[in-house]
């Protein structure tokens, strides 16, 4: 069947599955042949991974004879040839045009790509709590570099040689001091947001182990303490 948006003097114009499954296979093949591995190392990877795709299998996934690919084989072979899911799907700069959906037209497989991952919005999709996991991501980052550099500039105090180096080094300590607890705080109303919808915050290193407030203490009846 021929599909709308696209050309249709074309009758052999491949379905949009047999597309998709057309650029994991050639991204496999191609990437399985830059390694200079066989069909059966790249078996023997998956095995040891721990989900075994057999040697067959792989064969006729590379030359199309396999009906279908699964979402959890596709996300084995990316990690046995060390590369992730999205680029065996969307192979850029080997496939230059691509579909994201049945009956759309074709775009760049670049495009594909960013919008499949979220870098490129796409008008009335949800997503999800992603810009708030990188949000925090990025107070995580921020709140670390300060801290550092309030310890640096703690340590420039302490070993001055003269009173206005220790000065100086007192006003970039007290700077990067504020911009840390900023940070923090900026995390804390972050990660209470989250959980109160119902989302579990990323673990925070140890440094910021003072962003979450202590847990209360459980609180106990007379009888229970005897």
């Amino acid at each position: 069947m021929t599909q709308r948006g696209v050309d249709a003097d074309e009758d052999d114009f491949p379905e949009w599955a047999d597309r998709i499954k057309a650029n994991v296979a050639g991204e496999v093949r191609r990437r399985r042949k830059e390694r200079g591995w066989s069909a059966q190392d790249l078996a023997d990877r998956c095995e040891q991974l721990g989900h075994p795709i057999p040697r067959n299998v792989i064969a006729n996934m590379e030359s199309g004879r396999r009906a279908n690919l699964p979402l959890v084989d596709v996300m084995v072979l990316a990690a046995a040839l060390e590369t992730y899911p999205v680029c065996l799907i969307f192979p850029v700069g080997y496939v230059d045009e691509t579909q994201e959906l049945p009956f759309e037209d074709l775009i760049p497989t670049w495009d594909a790509l960013r919008r499949f991952t979220g870098e490129e919005e796409v008008p009335g999709h949800d997503p999800g709590l992603v810009p708030d996991f990188e949000h925090h991501a990025s107070l995580v980052q921020t709140a670390l570099a300060a801290l550092d550099e309030e310890e640096q500039a703690r340590f420039a105090a302490k070993t001055a040689t003269s009173r206005a180096q220790q000065e100086e080094a007192e006003r970039k300590r007290t700077k990067y001091a504020d911009h840390a607890i900023s940070a923090k705080y900026s995390l804390r109303h972050l990660r209470r947001e989250l959980r109160e919808e119902g989302a579990t915050p990323p673990p925070l290193p140890p440094a910021l182990g003072d962003v979450d407030p202590p847990e209360p203490e459980p609180t106990t009846t007379p009888e229970e303490r005897l």
